[in-house]
């Protein structure tokens, strides 16, 4: 957690633009107007007295700006860049995408008839609500912001004077601010996930609450009560700001709406984040602390790692990586691949012991990212494939780093899809597959399948077979078993796939008037950006303009299917790999250490999943973006 990270205030609206749930901090809030003071003092003109004296928008003030902001952007997220439409002060005014995630509101002041601007205000959706937070920032950031908004030059360029980007990086508060709001979404839809890590036994290990129970008798301890959490009414704040004021309006359920409660006052108590980690906070309020659970007098011990392991002791290391790609087979059009990987680990060691070990395959022409659990410690990369890694572990499942990478083995699938339309209600397609060319053992592929996607057709029936594997279709899928599950392939032997066949659809004409009738009525899906005003035809979102742009003629598809455009057909591949990771990421067991010393078992396994593993159709249209290098040649 950024330790410059301050919340003045966070709401939580449904997709009714209704305040579910707010929260007001008035010792960040009192910060914020000494500071606002101090500048005021400083500066010549007169110009930040209006920012100083605006106080924090009531729920009903800041649901109205919010719906406001919405018809003037064109959705929740906005345009993110300037059109025709932008208003100047905008958010698209500023034409840089980060808009989309970073917004301001502006809230009428009944005193002097102006508008209050509150920036930076993070916008993050989860489920069928929006989340926003409001760090605290310096004036001079806000007065940067007031002016980068009006400016009448386009673009965000670099190197240019007073640029969003370069005022941002000044913010180490985004940062902290964007991790709260992905945590407070996670609770109120209950969607927590720990880090998977593979034992020996091939099965997943649990999480915090299983170290706990497990192994130090934690379960069997009576729970303290909780004290009850009153409720207040609906918030309206003064200059300093309220206390602490939640509005219980219809959102989330009560157990949701407790755990916020419950979170927010141990996590960031007075509005400054501590520890957001909601594993180790709920455990801690469920569970408590009893006298054997003291740490030891010589050692401190870190907020991470609330209680200490005790048991049988292990080390288990799961390198985790998801390769992404997108398959053009043209001259014109070069191949993309990345890989996003993550060490994941569990530590059941006793005490409060240091682990270190060589991580090979930081090679900076290698890893394009990398990021670090902040109980680790390493030093400064000074070139090299390999790297010293100290970390304190937390308990229970956490990811030690995270990191993106290109593929260092080749492509794991290549070859090339096309399909051709021989008739209106019929297809014929081709595909070629080399599956695992030039990899050995111990890499093996469990399983692969292969998809096609008809969300606009209806399939009725598929001729052809496939040298190997089997097909089997529904109504809007094709798909192709190349390798089932159970039969897994060693990577010493290669495999090359072919699958010649043509499909055939219901008519076209009887499927165009439903189909229009279903995406009108799927327009309001909450996580989308598609929600139009009725009578606003006029304010197009920026999706919708730059495909209209790019084919004024083809039709949109379902919006779960938001590539697959009338044109614009692609094959999935959908497979898994275990026994070592693509990107030349390991970890050698035998050269870990742990002090203080102690004969631990070290356990290590790597597993491979394939994201959006696209083959595009090699005689359609497909997206694609131009690289920097590619711009910078023309």
């Amino acid at each position: 957690m950024p330790s410059s990270c301050s919340i003045r205030a966070l709401w939580i609206l449904n997709n009714q633009d209704t305040v579910v749930f707010s929260r007001r901090f008035s010792v960040v809030e009192r910060r914020w107007t000494v500071a606002c003071k101090k500048a005021n003092k400083r500066s010549e003109d007169n110009q930040d007295a209006n920012l100083s004296s605006s106080s924090l928008p009531t729920d009903s003030e800041l649901a109205d700006a919010f719906v406001e902001r919405k018809k003037r952007e064109g959705s929740v997220r906005g345009y993110g860049i300037r059109v025709k439409q932008s208003i100047e002060g905008s958010d698209s005014w500023v034409d840089d995408p980060i808009m989309r995630h970073i917004i301001s509101l502006h809230v009428k002041n009944e005193e002097d008839g102006k508008d209050d601007t509150f920036w930076p205000l993070i916008l993050h959706t989860k489920g069928q609500y929006y989340i926003l937070i409001l760090p605290l920032v310096e004036p001079s950031h806000l007065k940067a912001y007031n002016t980068i908004r009006k400016r009448s030059d386009c673009g965000n360029g670099v190197g240019v004077d007073g640029n969003l980007s370069s005022l941002l990086l000044q913010l180490p508060s985004i940062t902290g601010a964007f991790m709260v709001a992905h945590v407070l979404g996670d609770i109120i839809t209950s969607d927590f996930q720990e880090p998977e890590v593979i034992g020996n036994a091939a099965s997943s290990v649990g999480g915090l609450l299983d170290s706990l129970t497990g192994s130090i008798g934690i379960s069997a301890r009576p729970k303290p009560v909780a004290p009850p959490v009153a409720t207040s009414t609906n918030s309206t704040t003064g200059s300093g700001g309220s206390g602490a004021s939640d509005s219980p309006k219809l959102g989330p359920k009560n157990p949701e709406k407790d755990a916020l409660r419950s979170f927010i006052t141990s996590a960031m108590p007075f509005g400054t984040p501590l520890d957001i980690n909601y594993s180790n906070i709920s455990t801690i309020r469920n569970n408590g602390f009893s006298l054997t659970d003291m740490p030891p007098v010589d050692s401190k011990q870190p907020a991470w790692k609330p209680y200490l392991y005790k048991g049988k002791q292990r080390l288990i290391f799961t390198i985790h990586e998801v390769i992404t790609a997108a398959m053009y087979d043209r001259d014109e059009i070069p191949d993309s691949l990345s890989i996003s990987g993550q060490v994941n680990c569990r530590a059941e060691l006793e005490g409060l012991p240091d682990v270190l070990f060589p991580l090979t395959g930081l090679d900076s022409k290698k890893i394009e990212v990398i990021s670090f659990h902040p109980c680790a410690q390493v030093p400064e990369q000074t070139g090299g494939d390999k790297q010293a890694v100290m970390f304190s572990p937390p308990l229970g499942n956490f990811v030690l780093l995270r990191y993106q990478s290109p593929c260092s083995l080749g492509t794991p699938i290549k070859g090339f899809y096309q399909l051709s339309m021989v008739s209106e209600n019929e297809g014929a397609f081709l595909f070629k597959l080399s599956l695992m060319e030039g990899y050995k053992s111990p890499l093996t592929m469990e399983f692969c399948t292969l998809n096609m996607p008809f969300p606009r057709r209806k399939i009725v029936g598929i001729e052809g077979t496939p040298s190997i594997g089997s097909v089997s279709f529904t109504d809007h899928f094709v798909e192709w078993k190349i390798i089932p599950s159970g039969r897994g392939v060693s990577g010493n032997k290669s495999i090359e796939a072919s699958f010649p066949g043509t499909v055939r659809f219901a008519p076209w004409k009887s499927q165009r008037v439903a189909s229009s009738g279903f995406l009108q009525g799927i327009v309001g899906d909450e996580e989308s950006d598609t929600e139009m005003e009725s009578g606003n035809n006029n304010m197009v979102n920026v999706d919708e303009y730059l495909i209209e742009k790019m084919n004024k003629n083809l039709l949109a598809v379902d919006l779960e299917e938001p590539f697959c455009w009338h044109a614009y057909n692609y094959a999935k591949v959908s497979f898994k790999m275990v026994g070592a990771s693509l990107s030349g990421m390991t970890i050698d067991p035998k050269s870990v250490n742990i002090f203080p010393s102690v004969k631990v078992p070290v356990e290590y396994s790597t597993q491979v999943h394939s994201g959006d593993y696209i083959l595009w159709n090699t005689l359609g249209k497909c997206p694609v973006a131009a690289t920097p290098k590619e711009i910078g040649k023309n």
